[in-house]
C-alpha cells in the first residue's frame, strides 16, 4: 500500500525477473517508494500522459527507470517523447539496461537521458545500484516542486 509521502517511481521494464530484482532492492533498502511498472513503451507513454487505463493516475513519477529494449515502442522512442514534452521533460529519466554498447549510450544521451546505467548481473550489484539511484535521485537531488525542502528519504 502506497503511503502519501512515498516517492513515485515508474519502472519501464518488460523482464519480470529484472523487475523483481529492482523491487526487492528497493524493499531491502527500506526505500519509501511506490514502484509503478509499465511492461512496454506504449504502456509507459499511456501512464505518463494519463491515457487509457492510466487516465486516473494521481501523480507523475519523481523518477523514471527506463529499459532500452522494449516491445511495441522502444526505450529510445519513449525517452524522446518524454524529453520533447513540456509536461514530462523535467522528470529525471535514467536508462537502466543490459546494453554496454557505446552507440546505445550515445543515442540515449542524444535523447537527453539524465543518466545511463548498466544492469548488474547479480542481486548484490542490483542492490548497490538501486541504493545509489535512490540516494542521488530520490534523496539528494532537488526537483521543481520540492518547495525548498529535501525529499523524504
Amino acid at each position: 500500500m502506497a503511503q502519501q509521502d512515498d516517492l513515485e517511481v515508474l519502472l519501464v521494464e518488460d523482464n519480470p525477473d529484472h523487475e523483481e530484482l529492482i523491487r526487492r532492492a528497493f524493499i531491502e533498502r527500506g526505500a519509501r517508494v511506490t514502484l509503478s511498472v509499465a511492461r512496454h513503451g506504449e504502456e509507459a507513454l499511456d501512464y505518463l500522459h494519463r491515457r487509457g487505463s492510466h487516465g486516473d493516475a494521481a501523480r507523475r513519477p519523481r523518477l523514471i527507470l527506463l529499459d532500452l529494449r522494449l516491445p511495441r515502442v522502444d526505450g529510445l522512442e519513449v525517452l524522446g517523447e518524454i524529453k520533447a514534452s513540456p509536461e514530462l521533460r523535467s522528470i529525471p529519466t535514467v536508462v537502466l539496461t543490459t546494453s554496454e554498447a557505446e552507440h546505445d549510450v550515445a543515442r540515449a544521451y542524444s535523447q537527453h537521458a539524465n543518466s545511463y546505467l548498466v544492469k548488474p548481473v547479480d542481486f548484490a550489484g542490483f542492490e548497490r545500484l538501486i541504493g545509489s539511484v535512490e540516494l542521488y535521485w530520490l534523496d539528494l537531488n532537488r526537483q521543481p516542486g520540492d518547495g525548498g525542502r529535501a525529499a523524504p528519504g
